[in-house]
C-alpha cells in the first residue's frame, strides 16, 4: 500500500492506494482524489516548467513550460534538450520552443513576453 498527500485542491488529503487490488484509493474526499491516486501510482505526469537562454533582450533567461503534463520519467530528457536552446528577443507569450519534447508528443512554449 502506497500513501500520498492529493494535489488536486488545497484539501491535501492523505490516499492511500492499494496496488494489489486493483488500485483501490481510500482516503479521499472527492472523485478527483481517486483519479488522482490512482494516476499518480501507474503513470506520474507533470507540467514542467523551466527557463532557456535569451539573446538580445534586458534578460538573460526566458521561462517556459511544457504545454501539457509528460510522464515524470521524461522530464530530465526534457531539460537536456531545452540546455541547447537559445531564443532571439523578442518572443511571444505561447511561441513554440520545442515540438513533441522527448518524444511525448508535449510542446514547450514561452509563458513571458520578452
Amino acid at each position: 500500500m502506497k500513501e500520498l498527500v492529493c494535489i488536486v485542491c488545497p484539501k491535501g488529503c492523505r490516499l492511500h492506494v492499494d496496488e494489489e487490488n486493483g488500485f483501490a484509493v481510500t482516503g479521499n474526499s472527492c472523485p478527483r482524489g481517486a483519479e488522482y491516486g490512482k494516476n499518480e501510482i501507474q503513470n506520474p505526469t507533470r507540467v514542467l516548467t523551466s527557463t532557456v537562454r535569451i539573446t538580445g533582450g534586458a534578460y538573460p533567461r526566458c521561462p517556459v513550460k511544457t504545454d501539457r503534463a509528460v510522464p515524470k520519467a521524461k522530464l530530465m530528457d526534457i531539460m537536456k534538450e531545452l540546455n541547447g536552446v537559445t531564443l532571439s528577443s523578442p518572443v511571444e507569450i505561447g511561441q513554440v520552443v520545442l515540438r513533441d519534447a522527448a518524444g511525448t508528443g508535449a510542446g514547450v512554449v514561452v509563458t513571458k513576453a520578452l
